[in-house]
């Protein structure tokens, strides 16, 4: 279901050389897979007699049981439609290879040769197999298409290392699931770790996932290297990678082998073993090829590869089946937001100085002589004057060159008031006030409105009379005004056309509410680098978290009875954590609105109703659609992620498209 399928990474405990021992450890291992719902299993090199036979691999005896070993694994599956890669030495054209089978309903549906042999330290493969280059090429029977090996008791299969599925997916309940556009590229270790891995080339024809039968031995810091080539790998062909390498079990005559199995997503690891395991190892992962795929429409490089050669030898699964209920996957409800604390640190950090190095360029390059920026001790503003403050400094600039205005309305509170006067003083920049309660009954008079009307125009007038003072100061003191809305702000349109919603330079523009929480909280935390002071330091930190205590909102309807905030956005629009994680997966992967229910059901499970999530994603497309005239026109902006929606190169967009498909 919506492209997700459960791929399954196995290191089995076994003997070396003992093929039928094997055997029956790979059947039940295999069988457990997919009694967990995997519809593809992947086993490690040489894994029915042991990567480590060496010139055992000359017997007659293990090449005949081994081989007889694969058709009896295959009967046991006859019944299954999941498929099996596993690893045996195959004789092909009067050579011996180290080869990959693949296996579905009984039956070997084709099987992919090693290329790469390593020959050096303890690795002596090339005095037991031939590389597979030429029947992968097509230099040996010479036609168009797979080569096909003739293997007694089977008849011909093809030698080939891509795979297409056909007639789609299947559900659980055996129906077809229309685009999902499974392919499967194969690489055998050593493939991986050469300057050109297969890999590449299999991506570039179409494959979205590589699985990799393995034998690779534990050296110290080579789990970290093996992981880093599959995450680069995987983030390179813009694939899921599915590694499965010996275990424990293999011989220790020379070398230890850990059983490292991994499962990478487009560069993110979503399964990995624990190693040195001493039983049969399992991960699991539902991975997201629809995701992949419209991924991929969107790079250029995948478009521009001739991939005949590849295509015309491909071999067919009869189906793959969906997951239908995900398990096995982490589906971050914050998905802007690093995971870790160091990375969040990290990340933060690099944001931060983006938006600074941004900055900096245009004061520069504008000459101007102040900052002007409209100060309303909520989120958005605060972040907005932390990085113009940091970016005077970077600057070697005095931070009295920074002008700040509070503009107190019929809505503002004495609690954001206070706050941002407070965060200006720590500050150390120049603050005004100026009121806009007259100037705005002055032009509701002007225009004929009554002011106890509290509709659109009551709060668009308040908005655009702060931009106006915000430009003409900015004018009058030879600066530019710095803009303070958000990227979950400027998705949703929440805000007022040629008001809050233009500015000379807008900082925040690619950061979006849930980020924005947490940059401010990292710099809260981290208040004493940024201070003269301890004592500023930690009256800063108070500050920002009372700040972040504070409920989003434009503060453009009166207060209530008790002088509290009464517009809240969040009880107009829903949580921005829903919104934030419906743009991510709409605006990076192309995901349909079912998609996003389903994801988000999954990941805010326990947080959030079934109805607050549907209700939300109405909202986020409704909105979504009909303001996008603002951002056809909204000012430059640091771009600091890879979701921006800037019409100038990222986001796209008919002013007036219909939004009725997606509702």
């Amino acid at each position: 279901m919506f492209g997700f399928y459960r791929f399954a990474s196995v290191s089995p405990v076994l003997k070396v050389a003992d093929t039928a021992y094997n055997t029956e450890e790979i059947i039940k291992s295999a069988k457990e897979a997919a009694s967990n719902g995997a519809a593809f299993v992947v086993f490690p090199e040489l894994c029915i007699t042991g990567y480590t036979c060496s010139d055992l691999f000359h017997q007659e005896l293990l090449l005949q049981n081994s081989f007889n070993a694969l058709l009896k694994i295959a009967g046991a599956f006859a019944d299954s439609d999941v498929v099996l890669a596993v690893g045996l030495p195959l004789r092909m054209f009067g050579r011996l290879y180290n080869c990959a089978a693949f296996l579905q309903h009984g039956k070997l549906v084709a099987v992919t040769p090693k290329i790469h042999l390593p020959n050096q330290r303890e690795f002596y493969e090339k005095r037991h197999f031939s590389s597979g280059r030429d029947l992968l090429r097509g230099a040996v029977g010479g036609s168009v298409g797979a080569i096909r090996c003739y293997f007694d008791g089977v008849g011909e299969v093809p030698v080939t290392n891509y795979f297409t599925v056909k007639c789609g997916a299947l559900g659980q309940n055996g129906s077809e699931c229309a685009g999902s556009e499974v392919r499967v590229g194969v690489e055998l270790c050593e493939d991986l770790w050469t300057p050109v891995p297969p890999s590449g080339e299999l991506a570039l024809a179409g494959a979205n996932v590589i699985v990799n039968l393995s034998a690779s031995d534990a050296l110290v810091g080579k789990r970290d290297y093996r992981r880093n080539l599959v995450l680069n790998q995987s983030a390179r062909c813009m694939a899921a990678y599915v590694y499965a390498s010996a275990g424990v079990h293999e011989s220790t005559t020379d070398m230890v082998f850990s059983g490292h199995l991994m499962i990478a997503e487009n560069g993110s690891l979503i399964a990995e073993s624990k190693p040195f395991s001493r039983e049969t190892e399992i991960v699991y992962a539902d991975v997201d090829v629809e995701r992949l795929n419209m991924q991929r429409l969107s790079e250029g490089s995948f478009q521009d590869f001739d991939s005949r050669e590849i295509v015309a030898r491909a071999a067919s699964f009869d189906g793959l089946r969906a997951v239908e209920k995900l398990q096995y996957r982490f589906v971050s409800p914050t998905p802007f937001v690093p995971g870790s604390l160091e990375s969040r640190d990290q990340s933060c950090t690099e944001i931060f100085n983006i938006q600074c190095a941004g900055l900096a360029k245009r004061l520069e390059a504008s000459r101007s002589k102040r900052a002007v920026i409209g100060l309303s001790g909520g989120l958005d503003s605060t972040l907005a004057l932390l990085v113009v403050a940091e970016t005077f400094k970077l600057l070697k600039r005095p931070a009295l060159e920074i002008l700040s205005l509070t503009m107190p309305g019929f809505g503002t509170t004495k609690r954001t008031k206070n706050n941002a006067v407070l965060l200006a003083e720590l500050l150390g920049v120049e603050l005004r006030t100026v009121s806009i309660k007259d100037a705005c009954l002055q032009h509701f008079k002007d225009i004929g409105h009554d002011p106890q009307k509290l509709d659109v125009t009551y709060e668009n007038v308040q908005a655009r009379e702060r931009t106006q003072i915000l430009m003409d100061v900015a004018n009058s003191e030879g600066g530019i005004v710095i803009g303070t809305g958000d990227l979950s702000e400027i998705a949703l349109g929440w805000s007022t056309y040629n008001a809050d919603h233009m500015s000379m330079y807008a900082v925040n523009c690619d950061i979006p509410k849930t980020l924005v929480r947490h940059i401010v909280h990292w710099y809260a935390d981290n208040s004493l680098k940024f201070s003269a002071d301890a004592k500023t330091a930690m009256e800063l930190k108070k500050v920002l978290y009372d700040i972040l205590d504070t409920p989003v909102s434009p503060e453009l309807l009166p207060a209530d009875n008790n002088g509290q905030i009464a517009q809240k956005t969040e009880s107009i629009l829903g949580a921005y954590e829903i919104h934030d994680f419906f743009l991510y997966h709409f605006a990076k992967y192309g995901a349909a609105p079912q998609k996003l229910l389903f994801l988000a059901k999954y990941a805010f499970a326990g947080k959030f109703t079934d109805e607050e999530i549907e209700k939300a994603l109405t909202v986020f497309v409704r909105r979504f659609f009909t303001q996008q005239f603002k951002r056809s026109c909204i000012p430059d902006g640091p771009k600091v992620g890879t979701i921006s929606l800037s019409p100038r190169a990222d986001w796209r967009m008919p002013s007036d498209a219909s939004f009725a498909d997606w509702l």
